[in-house]
């Protein structure tokens, strides 16, 4: 008997699932230096306008999930500015040892961003950075993702976008598709990684393109903030 259409889904999202997980563990002893190096520090700047952004949206103690954590930098941001319960949660092992190693102000847990290992309604805000276009179907965990909210919780979604300005366009795809990853492969010794970085952005939506995403997935005040000429952007929606 062959498989069912189910099934080939199933199988066709783990297939895709163990090769973003191979392709981070073989990288994971070079992200951090290669995040600041390559972004020229710019990542760290992203991640405290996210902090910050969310920050003003909750409650004093409220419980954080940040999803494909990596090696934590977001979680660690996320605690020192908003004083939250942060968990961090990303499927591969060994970037989760290196964000252990950072801080025990956070807690650390190893899972599946399509199969969210928590409750419904466990958290007030989740956060996604840099990880939602890796998984197998954005629809469904952008669905899972807003699971594990409570009513009127906050998602909030950092991801490369499209930059507005067509000559700064032109020079930043320049340098992500021809610069970067050469970069990117000489130091981390994975010349594929950093081809796939501009390869899964291509592929992903653009801002409006997410933001429609998000209301179809029951987001409702859905708005977008572009960062650094719109290489970044970051996404809020709210829980109905």
């Amino acid at each position: 008997m062959g498989l069912t259409a189910s099934d080939q889904k199933t199988a066709t999202s783990a297939d895709h699932g163990a090769r973003v997980r191979q392709m981070f563990a073989g990288i994971a002893s070079h992200y951090d230096l290669l995040n600041h190096l390559l972004s020229a520090n710019t990542d760290r700047h992203w991640r405290r306008v996210i902090a910050s952004r969310l920050g003003q949206k909750m409650a004093p103690g409220a419980r954080v999930l940040d999803v494909a954590c990596g090696t934590g930098d977001l979680s660690i941001q996320l605690f020192e500015t908003t004083g939250a319960r942060i968990i961090g949660l990303d499927f591969c092992r060994p970037m989760l040892e290196i964000a252990g190693g950072k801080t025990d102000r956070v807690a650390f847990v190893e899972g599946d961003a399509l199969d969210l290992p928590f409750a419904d309604g466990t958290f007030q805000a989740v956060t996604i950075a840099f990880g939602l276009r890796n998984l197998a179907n954005t629809g469904e965990g952008l669905s899972e993702l807003r699971r594990v909210l409570q009513s009127d919780g906050w998602l909030a979604i950092l991801e490369f976008s499209r930059p507005q300005a067509r000559y700064f366009r032109r020079l930043f795809e320049f340098y992500f598709r021809r610069v970067l990853p050469r970069i990117g492969g000489l130091l981390s010794g994975s010349q594929s990684a950093y081809q796939y970085l501009p390869d899964s952005v291509s592929r992903f939506p653009d801002q409006a393109g997410l933001a429609a995403l998000m209301h179809d997935a029951g987001f409702a005040d859905v708005e977008w903030e572009n960062l650094t000429g719109g290489v970044a952007a970051l996404h809020l929606g709210k829980r109905l």
